[in-house]
């Protein structure tokens, strides 16, 4: 169950990154929740919104491969993910209806 949760995730990243490739300046949008998670969020998570940082300072192309990478290491910074807020609600609704679709039969 876990490896499909991940696996979502995973999937879900790469139309995040293809939509932020369209419009870099959705990135701008990460940037502000991560500075509000780290006001109102646990300490458990600053290492990940730390790394988050990073990576959105290191440039769109590298934070955009690190949050698509088929890794452990990537699997775990997207449980703390700025990017998965990129998508509207109905992205995520139509994303999620068609995951359940496809992937009911596994």
């Amino acid at each position: 169950m876990h490896q499909e949760l991940d696996q979502r995730s995973l999937a879900m990243h790469r139309i995040v990154a293809d939509k932020v490739r369209s419009d870099v300046r959705l990135l701008e949008k990460a940037q502000e929740v991560l500075r509000r998670w780290h006001q109102t969020g646990s300490p458990r998570t600053f290492g990940y919104l730390d790394e988050w940082q990073r990576l959105l300072d290191s440039g769109v192309e590298k934070c955009l491969q690190v949050a698509t990478e088929d890794s452990e290491r990537a699997a775990a910074l997207r449980q703390a993910s700025p990017l998965a807020v990129l998508l509207t609600n109905q992205e995520r609704f139509a994303f999620l209806k068609n995951w359940k679709v496809t992937h009911a039969a596994r």
